[in-house]
């Protein structure tokens, strides 16, 4: 028996459906692997087919699909070191999330995912089928115990395995990223080392797959919980984690141990990778918006150079006679700094020529919001436009305390393909401007220094549809709002509850109202960088018709 072990580990970026791409990088890690004379090869779990497939796995010619291309991978790494991957599979009818070993050109063993989550982006009871907890797999002579993900998220499998005679257990993953996720992580697999007082290796996914990301950030513990390797968030790395056996056991040796990097660093990091990756596979290389000298859009202008590049981004601004000198000035000077394209598209006309059109049908009726939207409904027809003409997608700019309480236009500025920060709340978008004004990492490809003028963040917010317009003509302070939208929304708090923390209780009963009439709007709107457990789409999903209001 061995007294030494060694895991090539790939954190990866796989694309959905691209399966022979994915089964490329996977051969490609194995070949390293090769090199390194590895024992055995893992990538993460769902990792030939790419994380969440949804609905795909629902079609046999999908499964069908991926288990002939896990045959050939099979076949292309018959001659060297155990591959572990994962994929769907059948077991006689039913539908599993499965984990793969390949040796000698074939399967040689798989175990079936146990526990399926079924809350906030996950529903796999939808897809798949619970499985019995599998025993260890013998690896040139180390038993190695394999919980997939969820799995080893709750003690009974990991005990199972430890007790049926895993040496070392290897914990495939397709994790998603929200605040605060990394220490729940850890915190649950240090437990699982404590309890079975083995070694333990996490290895996660890498990268955006709609409004998710995977955040890698891999690792390794030794008995004790003491933490052995640590991966870089957002990187595709293959690493060699090479264990001894000692007279307690095996035992990792030290590798490579990534710094942490929190907050609002984090976050950004998150948007980037979120549209660097939404772009490139999807397909498309550049990007529009419209710019209109507000903080929102600067931001979303400044992801995305940071993202795809300045060359890469279109800026539109598309003035009207409501449409400030100032805010003309402010976008010009984020376009400037950024080093982006920008195009100027006035709507005066073609809103006089609407509003002409219309005259008849509203003759003797005051002007109200529907004026201020068909401004708001032209930028987005001018934006699908210029998008439809040169292939660019279209971003939309909307914050999470605006999509929150439909203070948005549907068909107008809700147009786009995709929405970087539909996830963060009015105050976090100027804490985050702050933030990359000071600060330029390696992955951003957008310039360093202030991009954001000063003047831009520090200004009154404001749509700018009507003459001496301000967002707080409609909305409560934003500091007020957002302390609301984080009780209703992230903490699912009673209307009682928030007037216990001092707020009114007329403008939470105001806000909540809002907040459930726009779900219509939220439901047609674009998907965009997930980065709580409570963002708009998979982790919120509630009825468009709903006349129950709360009365507490």
């Amino acid at each position: 028996m061995s007294e030494r072990f060694r895991m090539t580990l790939g954190q990866m970026n796989p694309t959905l459906g691209d399966l022979a791409a994915n089964a490329d990088i996977a051969l490609d890690v194995w070949r390293q692997g090769i090199s390194a004379g590895a024992d055995f090869v893992g990538l993460p779990e769902m990792f030939l087919t790419g994380y969440q497939a949804q609905d795909l796995v629902s079609k046999p010619q999908f499964v069908a699909d991926v288990a002939a291309q896990l045959t050939l991978l099979a076949e292309r790494t018959a001659d060297g070191p155990a591959l572990g991957i994962g994929a769907p599979a059948f077991e006689g009818t039913t539908l599993h999330n499965a984990y793969f070993i390949l040796k000698d050109g074939k399967v040689s063993a798989r175990t079936l995912k146990h526990h399926l989550p079924n809350t906030n982006v996950f529903d796999e009871h939808r897809y798949f089928t619970s499985g019995p907890v599998s025993g260890p797999f013998s690896i040139n002579g180390v038993r190695l115990g394999v919980p997939i993900c969820e799995d080893a998220w709750h003690p009974d499998v990991a005990e199972t395995m430890v007790e049926s005679g895993a040496e070392i257990l290897f914990v495939p993953n397709g994790s998603p990223y929200y605040r605060g996720k990394l220490a729940e992580r850890m915190n649950n697999m240090v437990a699982r080392v404590i309890e079975n007082d083995v070694p333990l290796v996490y290895l996660n996914l890498v990268g955006g797959q709609d409004d998710q990301v995977f955040d890698g950030r891999s690792f390794a513990l030794n008995r004790g919980g003491h933490l052995a390797m640590q991966l870089d968030l957002l990187e595709e790395t293959v690493v060699h984690v090479d264990f001894e056996r000692d007279a307690d056991g095996w035992r990792a040796l030290d590798g490579p141990k990534a710094g942490t990097r929190l907050g609002v660093e984090m976050d950004y990091h998150i948007t980037v990778t979120a549209l660097r990756d939404y772009m490139r596979k999807t397909g498309f290389a550049k990007v529009l918006l419209g710019l209109s000298g507000g903080i929102d859009s600067a931001i979303v202008a400044t992801i995305a150079a940071d993202a795809l590049g300045p060359e890469n981004v279109r800026c539109v601004m598309l003035p009207s006679e409501f449409t400030s000198d100032a805010s003309l000035a402010d976008a010009r000077a984020v376009a400037t700094a950024l080093g982006c394209r920008l195009d100027t598209v006035p709507i005066t006309q073609a809103r006089a020529a609407v509003t002409d059109t219309l005259h008849p049908l509203f003759e003797g009726l005051e002007a109200d919001v529907t004026e201020e939207n068909i401004q708001s409904r032209l930028r987005g027809l001018l934006l699908m436009a210029l998008s439809n003409k040169f292939g660019e997608m279209l971003l939309t700019t909307g914050n999470k305390s605006e999509v929150a309480v439909g203070y948005a236009t549907i068909y107008g500025d809700m147009a786009g393909g995709y929405n970087p920060i539909k996830d963060l709340y009015k105050m976090q978008v100027f804490e985050t401007c702050r933030w990359r004004n000071a600060n330029h990492r390696s992955w951003m490809m957008g310039p360093e220094g202030e991009v954001i003028s000063p003047n831009i963040i520090d200004k009154p917010p404001t749509a700018e549809l009507r003459a001496d317009q301000k967002d707080e003509d409609s909305l409560p302070p934003y500091v007020v709002l957002d302390g609301i939208l984080e009780m209703l929304i992230e903490d699912d708090a009673s209307v009682e509850d928030c007037v216990v923390a001092g707020l009114d209780r007329d403008t939470v009963r105001r806000v909540e109202h809002l907040i459930y009439i726009s779900e219509y709007k939220r439901f047609q709107s674009a998907p965009g960088t997930r980065l709580s457990h409570k963002a708009f789409w998979l982790d919120r999903r509630y009825p468009i018709v709903n006349r129950w209001r709360d009365r507490s």
